[in-house]
């Protein structure tokens, strides 16, 4: 590559963006790494994020960075962090100048880029001031989260505002959110909005719940009212399938393209963003990139929630069970992916509506082929992390909808059954299976416990299953069928039976 800088030993983000030409720096294995040419330092720090990972940047993130890029805003987002963990990440960012390097593994390509949208990190975890005095600066026009499903303190049957303490709520995503408001409204800082990024549906929804209920709870009737005149919670579609990060990825960054990035994210060439028109303060120009902006997001959540995210769920446990480390390497598996294309052909698919411009069927399709992707390396034990939260968003609603109709709900209850049995903390040749993530584990593992003698009791978990399922009869026949079926013969017995009668 002529004219671009070429070297052989690891340099810090700061340095490989210092010393590339033309937006471009030459890695050691001689591939181009596209670096950011416009000026970081003139950008208005407009966007708030909480919840700072890997997907963020690789999401909301990389879209800001394209539009500084094309010269199409002078946004930069301000990370923020309320928890111990962020700590890491606050510390990893803020060594090498908030850059970091995106790594995009299709099927047969690589491409990395350095990202230099986030400009500034705010950490909360003892003191929320810092990230208060942030929100409501006149110059945040957004504050966006990625908090992860069990993040939001609403009920999922009743959709109320559900926190588990005042304490622990004060000091919470959504109570740094309104005492940012609070601050905001005081100081006459201008209408704002508030959007979430979630695998939620209606995500914008549940952020105003939680959000308007935070405010109830620690502040008088002005701020409500407020917010209800000054503050938009937009719903949003988000998908780009992004795994942790490992030790192994950053050695490999470093060896392969000369760049020592404490914390790169390693993510696949799709992505996808659906927005709802709905925006309080400034909006940026998204309709300059491939976002689809419309006045109603729900057929796209419905179309993910309902097929990628319950494909991933629905999979994830019955290839723990087996050893399986990667989703990749379940879609490898012959049973699994047998398993996967029936589950979503068959009990997903109809149960999804009419998507505006979405072909389902070619969605469907690009779901195995995304999966199968072997450079991504999604971990099952990610997918595997808190099923109390994700099944009752991403599951129930197709099994309540089939049996609503009386269709095929088999594939739906193994995967239930999958889950309980990994509770159970072992696989099927009795190695030994991390369950300590989901925040209901203990309640979790004493009714898988109990399922050894009574294999339905673990429908009882009223924390998860609704009164509409608990007492379903045709359920909690299929369930038992199921859970059996895996404890006689297997992962493999089981798909194969369940294929074969459904």
């Amino acid at each position: 590559m002529s004219g671009v800088r070429h070297v052989s030993t690891p340099l810090s983000l700061p340095e490989v963006r210092s010393q590339a030409v033309s937006g471009a720096f030459e890695s050691t294995s001689g591939d181009r790494v596209d670096v950011p040419t416009y000026d970081r330092d003139v950008l208005t720090p407009s966007i708030v994020h909480i919840g700072v990972g890997g997907f963020h940047r690789a999401h909301l993130a990389d879209y800001i960075d394209e539009l500084c890029e094309a010269g199409h805003t002078d946004w930069s987002i301000i990370g923020a962090g309320i928890m111990p963990s962020d700590q890491a990440m606050a510390d990893a960012l803020t060594n090498q100048d908030m850059l970091f390097s995106l790594v995009v593994r299709g099927a047969d390509t690589t491409d990395v880029s350095i990202v230099g949208s986030l400009t500034d990190f705010v950490l909360a975890i003892d003191d929320l001031e810092p990230l208060i005095a942030t929100i409501a600066a006149p110059t945040t026009q957004i504050v966006s989260l990625t908090i992860t499903e069990g993040g939001y303190p609403i009920d999922d049957s009743t959709g109320a505002f559900t926190p588990d303490a005042p304490t622990a709520a004060a000091h919470s995503a959504f109570g740094a959110i309104a005492a940012g408001l609070e601050r905001r409204r005081v100081e006459a800082g201008g209408p704002i909005t508030v959007l979430s990024c979630d695998n939620i549906l209606a995500n914008g929804k549940a952020a105003a719940t939680a959000t308007l209920g935070a405010a109830n709870l620690f502040y008088d009737a002005d701020l409500v009212r407020w917010i209800t005149d000054n503050v938009s919670f937009p719903n949003s579609m988000v998908d780009r399938i992004t795994p942790t990060t490992s030790d192994a990825d950053r050695e490999w960054i470093a060896d392969e393209f000369g760049l020592a990035d404490q914390w790169p994210v390693i993510t696949e060439p799709f992505r996808q963003w659906v927005v709802e028109d709905r925006f309080a303060g400034k909006r940026l120009p998204l309709e300059d990139l491939d976002v689809i902006v419309t006045d109603n997001v729900e057929p796209y959540e419905f179309m993910k929630l309902r097929l990628l995210n319950a494909g991933h769920s629905c999979l994830a446990y019955l290839a723990a069970l087996e050893g399986t480390e990667t989703v990749d390497a379940a879609l490898a598996t012959p049973h699994i992916k047998a398993f996967l294309q029936a589950f979503l052909a068959n009990e997903a698919r109809p149960t999804v509506s009419a998507v505006p411009g979405i072909d389902l069927d070619d969605y469907v399709a690009s779901l195995i082929e995304r999966f199968s992707n072997p450079n991504i390396g999604d971990q099952i034990a990610r997918l595997c992390l808190d099923g109390s939260s994700k099944f009752p968003k991403f599951l129930f609603p197709t099994i309540e909808a089939q049996l609503a109709q009386d269709g095929p709900i088999a594939l739906s209850a193994l995967a239930l059954a999958g889950w309980c049995q990994y509770l159970g903390g072992a696989t099927q040749d009795g190695a030994p299976i991390d369950i300590s993530a989901d925040p209901l584990k203990d309640t979790a593992i004493a009714l898988a416990e109990q399922s050894v003698a009574d294999p339905s009791a673990f429908l009882n978990f009223d924390g998860v299953f609704p009164a509409s399922l608990r007492d379903d009869d045709r359920l909690r026949s299929a369930f038992t069928a199921a859970l059996q079926a895996l404890r006689s013969g297997g992962v493999k017995a089981a798909i194969d039976e369940v294929l074969a009668t459904s």
